[in-house]
């Protein structure tokens, strides 16, 4: 494994971390036992950097996270999210930002998680509604109150950042957002200005939520198990657009063939050659997804290995949206 460093004087963390949504939401069936073993199996390969939210699960992602990495969690960054309240009557989301509901929210993660501090603690979506001073003064409370060590955002742009590091300054050591061959526009927009003010960039969904693994090849597939499985509802996934989008996983797919890899592992390459401040956190079930995975941090893509890729990227642009409609309103995102 090799390891990189979040922001300017943020953690050192492991070059691909661990997204662990999938092992309790949103992608069929989750299995706690297996989740719990793939975390410590993580672990023993070198990650150290593990990914979750309040919102996943409804707290259970925590829960889970907190007990598989206690044998070893002082060697671990732990980030996890608030900002997405969830009404358990009707499950429908509300983006809350209020300084009340940031330090409610906080105390009930590190409860779930079992932790003292939390490492690194993110404003999961923003809500304009409230200004994002406001929100980030109640993140520099718990920062002086021990309750965490740096702050992330999560989804905005470059106006919203730099206002949110006028507040924090060093403290803000990261910016998650959607970033993979398959959809780079929104975080590349943003890059430039982590850049100028030294904010790591954590790289969610960098498989395109699978569609680059090339394994997906049908996508009716996600309508076919008794779990719900959130590609189901995705415009990128439909019927129709899917087949359209194949041509560019069929394009990254000859390439890993040329370069002896996986299409996971080449797109885990080109967003690790993307710079030193870019850190993907790939989320699986399985653990033979996980191995694959944390093989790419090993493939060296040389200048013209990167100009084919980009090549098939222009060639073939990805169609559909990344949200539904209905979700872009909730999260207050445009695209």
């Amino acid at each position: 494994m090799k390891y990189r460093r979040l922001g300017k004087k943020g953690p050192l963390v492991s070059s691909l971390g661990l997204g662990c949504m999938v092992m309790t939401e949103s992608y069929g069936h989750a299995d706690k036992k297996a989740a719990s073993n793939l975390i410590e199996k993580a672990y023993e390969k070198g990650v150290t950097f593990f990914d979750t939210a309040d919102c996943y699960g409804m707290g259970a992602n925590e829960e889970l996270l907190g007990h598989a990495v206690k044998s070893f969690r002082k060697d671990v960054v732990i980030a996890t999210k608030c900002g997405i309240e969830i009404r358990k009557s009707d499950f429908q989301h509300f983006i809350n930002n209020t300084p009340h509901y940031i330090k409610q929210a906080c105390h009930a993660s590190l409860k779930r998680l079992g932790m003292e501090t939390i490492d690194l603690y993110y404003l999961h979506r923003y809500n304009p509604a409230v200004p994002i001073e406001e929100s980030m003064e109640a993140m520099l409370s718990l920062i002086e109150e021990g309750k965490i060590l740096y702050v992330g955002l999560s989804e905005v742009d470059k106006d919203v950042l730099e206002r949110a590091h006028g507040v924090l300054g060093d403290k803000l050591v990261a910016l998650q957002t959607e970033f993979s061959i398959a959809n780079h526009s929104i975080a590349e927009a943003v890059l430039p200005t982590c850049r100028k003010l030294g904010i790591g960039f954590v790289a969610y969904s960098p498989l395109g939520r699978g569609l680059l693994s090339g394994v997906i090849r049908n996508p009716t597939i996600f309508h076919e198990g008794s779990e719900f499985d959130f590609r189901s509802i995705l415009p990128q996934f439909q019927s129709g657009v899917f087949e359209t989008n194949l041509h560019l996983v069929k394009a990254i797919e000859a390439l890993a063939h040329q370069k002896k890899c996986t299409p996971a592992q080449l797109s885990l390459a080109w967003l690790l050659a993307q710079g030193e401040d870019i850190i993907p956190i790939p989320g699986t079930k399985q653990m033979k997804y996980l191995e694959e995975n944390l093989e790419a941090v090993n493939i060296h893509l040389s200048d013209n290995d990167l100009a084919a890729i980009n090549q098939a990227i222009l060639k073939y642009p990805i169609k559909g949206a990344r949200y539904t409609e209905e979700l872009l309103k909730i999260f207050h995102l445009e695209s």
